[in-house]
């Protein structure tokens, strides 16, 4: 089965640099999962809520330079935080980004604070 991103993923995407956007197209249309883009740029002031809030232990996220996204599985329409749905996704994700050639770094492989929603362009290929 073959989804598409929504119109609020997409408006999600502005600001989300062009490699990461690329491999987030590839990733729908392969995915046996269906998703949304939940977050992509972000602000300073919104990190640093995050981090106050727990939701995040960092000022520094990749989201700042729009280098990151967070997308939750979508089941029948409803938003499912199951975490075998996100292993599902992230196989597309990691696909779609070694067909690309744009290497990236999923938070669900994380040893400390999975983040199974979060996927990001490596620092060391994209600084």
């Amino acid at each position: 089965m073959s989804f598409r991103l929504s119109t609020r993923s997409r408006a999600r995407l502005v600001g989300v640099h062009p490699a990461l956007t690329a491999v987030v197209e590839a990733a729908i249309l392969r995915s046996s999962v269906d998703f949304m883009i939940t977050e992509g740029l972000r602000t300073a002031t919104r990190q640093a809520a995050l981090v106050k809030a727990g939701a995040s232990r960092t000022l520094r996220s990749r989201h700042l330079t729009g280098h990151a996204v967070d997308v939750a599985a979508l089941v029948e329409g409803q938003v499912r935080w199951d975490w075998p749905l996100y292993g599902r996704i992230a196989q597309a994700f990691k696909a779609a980004a070694a067909d690309l050639k744009t290497p990236l770094i999923w938070g669900g492989d994380w040893k400390t604070l999975r983040d199974g929603p979060h996927f990001e362009l490596d620092r060391k290929a994209f600084p």
